[in-house]
């Protein structure tokens, strides 16, 4: 990547200049690359516990959401009103929505689930970042698997966005069950 000095933009807008910058980020194979609060980041490869965790709910969605919907790992959601783009654990999303458009990215606002799970590096992103920008995107809910809440890992299912804001439908320790409501009508336990 060249290299300038002094702020300024290559192309038209930030929002573009900042997805210009994201896709010609030089990454090492695996790591998630983001757009969070106007800055291009890099977290680290995920441990084998985050992708044991996501493997049982995308088994479970598919048994539940319809065939033109697919669950997907690592897709890429852009939420430009507040200059990010995050890379989710898993996002449900109808297959007709990622058609056309760019091909690396899409506008958060037509996934119908997206989970995220807290680490080290992520869980302040994941608990308050994420959760305002999915919930401003209008993404009906938001499941997060924190790992690292202050009162033990919990899951918590946020829904009915309004105003750039989620509710809490339901909050569960670790081994309890949490129940996403319809269109999904899934009751699991994470453990």
């Amino acid at each position: 990547m060249d290299e300038f000095e002094g702020d300024y933009l290559l192309t038209d807008n930030e929002w573009d200049e900042l997805v210009r910058v994201w896709k010609r980020t030089d990454a090492p194979k695996g790591c998630k690359v983001e757009i969070i609060q106007g800055l291009v980041t890099v977290a680290p490869y995920s441990a084998v516990a985050h992708h044991r965790m996501t493997e049982p709910w995308q088994r479970h969605l598919y048994e539940v959401i319809p065939d033109s919907w697919g669950v997907y790992h690592q897709l890429a959601l852009a939420v430009p009103s507040r200059l990010e783009l995050y890379v989710p654990d898993l996002a449900v999303v109808p297959e007709e929505a990622l058609r056309g458009g760019d091909e690396y990215i899409a506008s958060a606002e037509v996934a119908e689930l997206v989970m995220e799970i807290t680490s080290a590096t992520t869980a302040r992103t994941d608990r308050i970042t994420k959760a305002a920008g999915y919930a401003e995107a209008g993404v009906p809910l938001y499941l997060l698997a924190d790992r690292l809440a202050p009162s033990g890992p919990t899951v918590t299912l946020y829904g009915e966005p309004e105003d750039g804001t989620y509710r809490v439908l339901a909050s569960a320790p670790f081994g309890s069950p949490v129940e996403l409501p319809a269109p999904f009508r899934l009751t699991f336990t994470v453990d």
